[in-house]
């Protein structure tokens, strides 16, 4: 009977012994190089890289801790790993957008930066040269001393960066480029074939992104006119004169901005007369201001054009008496602000022009 029972809890034991084999349990604890995330933005593009960040801990690094000549995984514990989520170039050679372990290969005078199509290694120790997707050389560079592991976006512009790993006294960058133009026109091409291209604004957003950038203005007025028939309104109008006015053909921009402004409420009259302002055009902005008097008279944003008007003609009075029938009208505390602050200014004889 004892023999027995012995039997049963031995191979309960053994059981249990294989599973916890089978299933090792990983605790959260405090790790002595600690996790770290960083992200930027290029254009449409994320750089993600995930790492974890050893310390110097009066330790030589270089050529000791790290002996040059040998793969390096460029952080600590399981691979450093970069995610771009669309093509990129590294100093200057194409990569396809994915997830890459991220490994360097210190040197004295130059270093080589590896990026590998495996990222769920731990480390470099299983690295195998025949799983590389990209590598490149690069110089290091002398740095102010850093005691733990970091990497930083250096040099952000609208379509690249560099990527800088620093450690102990030394920053090795690398620089990340991309296309930006072919990889935004291929987003704006995905994101048009769902729900977005029923709505007037998917269009007119597209239009005003080649319009800021000064590229393929063909298309933007193709897709402001999308835009149009989709729902004619004065914000889609007034984006096709500026393209119009853009691609040289001032007589139609004209005719199209006409159209637009008859469809303004009060408050786009406005903000396109303090537009014509911006750009130093006094006298077309207090017309359209005086316009605005007419066909809005009770809207607030009218009385604070002809408070301008008046400004800008030395009439302090009476602009005064405009700013407080606007105060009278307006709807919220911040702009009732600003407009308590106007009449000050005007009571001080300012222009508010200015």
């Amino acid at each position: 009977m004892h023999r027995t029972r012995l039997l049963v809890l031995l191979s309960g034991f053994l059981a249990l012994a294989s599973l916890c084999h089978a299933q090792t349990v990983m605790l959260d604890l405090p790790l002595q190089s600690q996790h770290a995330l960083i992200t930027q933005r290029i254009g449409i593009t994320d750089i993600t890289i995930n790492y974890h960040r050893p310390l110097v801990n009066n330790r030589q690094i270089w050529g000791k801790v790290v002996p040059y000549g040998d793969v390096w995984r460029a952080g600590a514990n399981e691979n450093t790993i970069v995610t771009f989520t669309d093509p990129v170039t590294i100093e200057g050679q194409p990569l396809d957008k994915g997830t890459y372990g991220l490994h360097m290969i210190p040197g004295e005078n130059q270093w080589t930066v590896i990026f590998s199509k495996m990222s769920t290694a731990w480390g470099s120790f299983s690295y195998k040269q025949d799983e590389d997707a990209l590598r490149v050389t690069v110089k290091p560079q002398t740095a102010e001393f850093h005691d733990a592991l970091t990497y930083d976006f250096d040099d952000v512009k609208p379509d690249s960066t560099v990527v800088t790993m620093r450690w102990e006294k030394v920053a090795v960058p690398f620089k990340v480029g991309v296309n930006l133009n072919d990889t935004v026109e291929a987003s704006i091409h995905r994101q048009l074939r769902g729900l977005n291209q029923y709505y007037w604004e998917s269009w007119d957003d597209v239009a005003n992104y080649y319009l800021a950038s000064k590229t393929n203005l063909d298309e933007a007025l193709k897709d402001e006119d999308k835009s149009i028939q989709t729902e004619e309104r004065f914000d889609n109008l007034h984006a096709k004169s500026q393209i119009l006015e853009a691609m040289g053909r001032k007589d139609d921009a004209a005719a199209v901005l006409n159209k637009a402004l008859e469809k303004a409420s009060a408050q786009q009259l406005y903000f396109y007369g303090r537009q014509l302002q911006g750009q130093k055009k006094q006298e077309e902005a207090f017309a359209l201001y005086r316009s605005n008097a007419k066909k809005y008279p009770d809207y607030w944003t009218s009385h604070v054009g002809l408070a301008r008007v008046y400004s800008g003609q030395g009439e302090y009075d009476k602009a005064v008496k405009e700013m407080q029938s606007a105060l009278a009208g307006v709807p919220d505390d911040a702009n009732r602000s600003n407009l308590e602050k106007y009449i000050k200014r005007l009571q001080s004889k300012e222009d508010i022009n200015r």
